[in-house]
């Protein structure tokens, strides 16, 4: 839509003043608590068309999941073209978002300003994809609408936007010397800066942002079904996607494939002046007999789909890696991968079953994985160990991400830390003053906020025994958690989500011995404290992987309640890495968050996993208290034991999609795919049975609030 369609207008959220005329670019519905008033300013036109489709599948992704959410892009592209065209023309399997409003003039300064203005009662605004011409118009919109970051909030100020720049490539380095200098003006105006690798993080400090998270990137849908085509024998036909700046392992490769006369070569992408210049040589070489052909400018989704689905081997020749989604995309076509051996491909490929990695830089060792790859029967083997990726997850872990950066709660989270704030009001005569004043001094940052939360929620409040014992009052339980922080004197252990193979998956079965060993042996190389049950450890593992993906925002700042009792080994691994989790223990008839007195949606994560996990009884119960004790975007991670009826508390296949009907019913949403392998595995784990009286595996489920 090219109009705006002005809504009523609605009172300023105390930022400033919106001059007579101006309407906020709102919805016009009244939401609920939970759900955010999103604003994503993005690019929409032909230029950039992978960020186009970006922006519309988060735009899309966000509304979906019950936020409201409106689109703001540019009237016309940054750089001239013969017609002006919408981006779902370059990708048809990317729909356009309904609520879109072309409102920014690159050649009008006051469009900036006025949609800024507009802008003042959303909750947060997301700036994907600002390329460094673009900066002086975001900067303009950001201070108009009250989004820059200041620290902290002022005395009886209300609240205002956080601002967020989603970053989809390499940020520019110091040597770019223009170009850095305004990026930098931008990252250290906003509250947040998400990034697609590990590897942007110093970079994106360096250049001045305030607080950095990290979100692998969604693979983009592209046309075509690669997994479909036949077997074919002959030449190795390697395909490259390239881009501007990341030119150095290209020339690797090149002249690895000189030497290896079975393997021919596609180089596709936008490459411009000196580089498309410089390639052209290298692919002129007579040496390589014609078997190299560069194919210059954009890749629309289909024309993509076509060049996935004629070659056989992705190749990534990339000695750094500031995307995330260019592995998934070879395996959502049945494409094994060739990558240096750096991160994050370092984890996303499995080398010898679905590809091939090399030490970085190393030409000889590519040399070698080429005539590896020359050999038929290798190539169908890889071929054949390439998984569909889960496209439901990653775009669970990604909105996860976003939904934390962007919550209003961040910017009173975000305060000053020193420990000179005064006590919340209403607890000055429950004894936890001094304790948190303390821990506020001392914990980690990330301990501090939880610390914050949970009494702003909880305390005072009694946990009272269902069956009629007398239980610790939860003052006492944060009082507890805050003391283990503090008397913590083991470092940290350092643990991001891109530390996480992807086979610890969310939602997952296990249904064999070997997976419980395989994650026990996977927690001591990651530095996690050692635990003797294999079971626990594959469920908290999972667990600690979802919340870690999906709902920490860097600070380790995330309320979690595990309800796995004070020897829970989820809360042994969470309190590791940085987090304060509250352990809870409840023996009554229904043992659940229930008996947890907390505001509604003040909780960000709730776990009820093995050994103390859920059964088919009291699955349902779960489901509908934190339903309402869970913030949009909060995680709740069961485990439910799976065996033939006769098995006491199990639940069958069957039973688990009745579970996620409920739950869909209730506002939660599956982390992971039912349909890929989970369930398969389930039936594989049944088939296996050797007693019609005993549960056959266990099923962990990770739901995230709508």
């Amino acid at each position: 839509m090219s109009h705006d369609p002005r809504p009523p207008h609605r009172p300023s959220r105390g930022t400033g003043r919106r001059t007579r005329g101006e309407a906020a670019y709102g919805s016009t519905s009244d939401a609920g608590s939970a759900a955010l008033r999103v604003a994503i300013v993005g690019p929409a036109h032909l230029d950039e068309e992978t960020a186009v489709a970006h922006t519309a599948m988060l735009a899309h992704h966000l509304s979906d999941a019950g936020h409201e959410v409106t689109l703001v892009t540019w009237t016309a592209p940054s750089r001239s073209r013969s017609s002006v065209t919408a981006a779902s023309a370059e990708h048809p399997h990317v729909a356009p978002f309904p609520r879109t409003i072309r409102a920014l003039s690159r050649t009008r300064p006051d469009t900036w300003v006025r949609v800024g203005r507009r802008l003042r009662d959303v909750d947060a605004v997301l700036l994907v994809h600002p390329v460094p011409t673009s900066v002086p118009a975001h900067r303009a919109l950001l201070q108009a609408a009250g989004a820059v970051h200041t620290g902290s909030l002022p005395h009886g100020a209300g609240p205002r936007p956080q601002s967020v720049v989603v970053c989809l490539d390499a940020l520019p380095g110091r040597s770019r010397l223009v170009e850095g200098r305004l990026v930098s003006s931008l990252l250290s105006r906003v509250d947040s800066v998400l990034v697609p690798s590990a590897g942007q993080v110093s970079l994106a400090r360096d250049l001045g942002a305030h607080h950095v998270s990290v979100a692998a990137l969604p693979p983009l849908p592209a046309g075509g079904d690669g997994t479909a085509r036949g077997w074919r024998r002959g030449p190795t036909r390697l395909l490259a996607l390239e881009a501007a700046g990341r030119l150095d392992g290209l020339e690797l490769l090149l002249r690895a494939v000189r030497a290896v006369p079975d393997v021919s070569l596609t180089v596709a992408g936008e490459l411009r002046g000196a580089d498309a210049a410089r390639i052209g040589r290298l692919a002129a070489d007579p040496a390589l007999g014609g078997r190299v052909e560069v194919r210059e400018g954009p890749l629309p989704a289909d024309v993509l789909g076509a060049l996935l689905g004629i070659h056989d081997v992705l190749a990534l020749p990339y000695l750094s890696a500031p995307s995330t989604r260019e592995v998934a995309l070879g395996h959502l076509h049945g494409l094994p991968v060739l990558a240096f051996e750096v991160p994050p491909f370092s984890s996303q490929v499995t080398d010898g079953l679905d590809g091939l990695l090399v030490p970085c830089g190393d030409e000889d060792a590519l040399t070698t994985a080429l005539r590896r790859l020359g050999d038929p029967n290798v190539r169908r083997r890889l071929a054949e160990g390439v998984q569909t990726p889960d496209l439901t997850a990653s775009w669970a872990h990604y909105l996860g991400a976003i939904e934390t950066l962007s919550a209003p709660d961040r910017l009173a989270a975000a305060g000053p830390r020193d420990g000179a704030g005064s006590e919340p009001a209403g607890h000055a005569g429950r004894g936890l003053g001094p304790t948190l004043s303390r821990a506020r001094q001392v914990a980690a940052p990330g301990a501090r906020l939880v610390a914050d939360r949970l009494v702003r929620s909880v305390a005072g409040q009694e946990v009272t025994d269902v069956a009629g014992r007398a239980s610790d009052t939860v003052a006492r339980r944060v009082r507890q958690a805050a003391s283990r922080v503090l008397a913590g004197r083991r470092p940290l252990v350092t643990l991001q989500p891109g530390d996480l193979p992807d086979w610890v998956r969310a939602t997952d079965v296990l249904g064999e011995p070997e997976q419980a060993d395989d994650a026990r042996r996977l927690s001591r190389i990651l530095g996690l404290p050692r635990s003797l049950d294999d079971v626990a450890a594959w469920a908290a593992l999972g667990a600690l992987a979802a919340i870690l993906r999906v709902r920490d925002d860097g600070l380790r700042s995330s309320v979690i309640v595990d309800e796995g009792g004070t020897r829970s080994l989820l809360s042994r691994w969470a309190r590791a890495v940085g987090f304060a989790p509250v352990e809870i223990h409840f023996t009554g008839e229904h043992p659940s968050v229930a008996a947890l007195d907390v505001d509604t949606g003040s909780l960000d994560v709730i776990v009820r996993i093995h050994p103390h996990g859920c059964d088919g009884e009291d699955v349902d119960h779960v489901l509908e208290q934190a339903s309402w004790a869970l913030g949009s975007g909060g995680l709740l991670v069961v485990t439910v034991p799976i065996g033939p009826r006769a098995a006491e508390g199990a639940i069958g296949p069957a039973d688990v999609r009745a579970i996620l009907a409920r739950a869909h019913g209730l506002g939660f949403v599956l982390v992971g795919d039912l349909d890929g392998d989970v369930t398969a595995r389930m039936r594989t784990a049944a088939s296996r049975a050797r007693a019609d009286d005993a549960a056959y595996g266990l099923v962990r489920l990770t739901l995230r609030r709508r």
